[in-house]
């Protein structure tokens, strides 16, 4: 099996990003407040515009997508603060590191924006995703919200999952 990569992808790499996160809306549309149907219409000018709002890593396998994540900033925090979303990987490569790959990859990217803290909004009735976050070093806080989408899989309410980025960043963090 060959190396996974990281990369990020600029504002250029708009359709390698459009391709990707269709095929995640295609694989996995419980996972997703948006439909395939609904991207597939949008003009390049739109995923233009998509791609300048938050960073944008894809993850590769022999050159080919095998994931995806988004890095941007959290809304309403009280210091500097990434958010995690989007995290998607293909099917035929999840329990193979590239879910791993992807967040570190984030963490670090977020940290050299100078975040203290990288949130991870995680589905609390999902049990895979929320021992994933922890296992990465993520702890969960009492913050909750609403699901986007609601599935029997993440339950009806998500939690802000923390992750301190740097000796000195401690967990407490209000959003």
């Amino acid at each position: 099996m060959s190396e996974i990569t990281v990369r990020p992808l600029g504002e250029d790499d708009w359709a390698d990003y459009r391709s990707v996160r269709l095929a995640a809306l295609r694989e996995s549309p419980e996972a997703f407040a948006a439909t395939a149907e609904q991207e597939e219409a949008y003009d390049e000018a739109f995923w233009r515009a998509r791609m300048q709002r938050s960073a944008r890593l894809v993850a590769e396998r022999g050159g080919e997508a095998v994931g995806v994540v988004s890095v941007g900033t959290a809304k309403n925090s009280d210091v500097p603060a990434g958010e995690l979303f989007g995290l998607w990987v293909r099917p035929e490569a999840r329990g193979s590191g590239v879910a791993t790959r992807l967040v570190e990859n984030g963490a670090s990217l977020a940290a050299k924006r100078g975040q203290t803290h990288l949130v991870y909004w995680v589905g609390t009735e999902n049990g895979r995703a929320v021992a994933f976050a922890s296992g990465m070093g993520f702890r969960p806080t009492d913050y909750r919200r609403p699901m986007g989408v609601v599935s029997e899989e993440d339950g009806e309410e998500e939690v802000a999952m923390v992750l301190p980025l740097g000796s000195d960043a401690d967990l407490s963090l209000r959003l």
